[in-house]
């Protein structure tokens, strides 16, 4: 277990961690002395003893100081988040650097970056009483992924970029499972930070929240989610509202993917009709689907469920991994 600051008394793990947020967020009792408070942490890893000293773990420090500051090996990993002006980096609106530990900070966090961004303009049947651009459970869910899966030991600090078109989370450190496999797969470099944060109810239940901002994205007609690595850094992309005719055919491709994935996953397979549903393509236009299952199929990344069936109109697609 790493150490971010040790020596201390009780009290001082009192001054520098917000043991209070500990309780209200785990909903149990605050102990009625020091020492019941700090047993508690202890059981968490918060906290450790050291002969008859205690010290704060990075884990404690990541999710409970009062000022991430005091902790040098961890106040690199506060996180950035940037408006722009534009489609590009030219020009910074406002930007805002986390000061607090992740449990202190992140409802105001999700808050602050779903009051940057915009409300729909052009909205399909499925939007119609929503008023936000972007899904806020999905945005809830890319924050605290973005903050459970980076690499610790990385350089660098997790960033998320609002551009007008769209947000992009990024995080230190390449993912441990393949960008394919972010809808059905789970693994985390960092489990206890990960359990603490669903327990305390920032995330979904283990390997669930991913698949709940792709259902999100989908719900909401948006361009396919974009994961990607850069220079040892993983980002994922939620876009804004385009038409299907404003996607290329890349898009497409990634979009079909994605709901074959997602309708596996929820025990069910992809057929032309559920395509026409998700991009909202006429009966009329059925084509337009199987142009795109067309070149799905050809870029390899779903294929048919059952490669005997000869019936065009009860073929079902699952993934290529299925």
């Amino acid at each position: 277990m790493e150490i971010a600051r040790e020596g201390l008394s009780i009290s001082d793990v009192i001054k520098y961690l917000s043991t209070e947020t500990y309780f209200d967020l785990m909903k149990i009792p605050y102990p009625t002395d020091q020492k019941g408070v700090i047993e508690k942490l202890m059981e968490d890893n918060i906290v450790i003893k050291i002969h008859s000293k205690y010290a704060i773990t990075n884990l404690g420090a990541l999710l409970f100081a009062k000022e991430l500051k005091d902790f040098g090996s961890v106040e690199r990993k506060s996180v950035r988040v940037i408006v722009y002006k534009g489609t590009n980096k030219v020009e910074t609106e406002r930007e805002q650097i986390g000061a607090k530990g992740y449990a202190l900070g992140f409802a105001g966090m999700v808050n602050w970056i779903n009051g940057q961004l915009p409300a729909n303009e052009e909205i399909g049947k499925a939007l119609r009483t929503e008023s936000r651009m972007y899904p806020e459970i999905a945005i809830r869910e890319l924050v605290g992924n973005l903050l459970i899966h980076q690499d610790l030991n990385s350089k660098g600090f997790p960033m998320i970029e609002i551009f007008t078109d769209r947000i992009e989370f990024t995080n230190p450190g390449e993912p441990i499972v393949n960008p394919d496999r972010f809808i059905d797969a789970y693994n985390s470099r960092n489990d206890k930070l990960a359990d603490l944060m669903r327990r305390m109810g920032f995330c979904e239940e283990k390997g669930s929240g991913m698949d709940k901002v792709f259902y999100y994205n989908e719900i909401y007609q948006l361009p396919p989610i974009n994961v990607l690595i850069v220079e040892g850094r993983t980002r994922v992309t939620i876009y804004a509202y385009k038409t299907l005719n404003d996607l290329d055919k890349k898009e497409k491709i990634r979009a079909c993917y994605q709901h074959a994935c997602l309708r596996y996953v929820s025990n069910d397979k992809m057929t032309n009709q559920s395509l026409r549903e998700r991009f909202q393509i006429e009966d009329q236009n059925a084509a337009t689907a199987s142009r795109i299952i067309k070149d799905a199929l050809e870029e390899g990344v779903i294929k048919l469920e059952d490669p005997e069936n000869k019936s065009r109109k009860y073929t079902k697609y699952i993934p290529y991994w299925a």
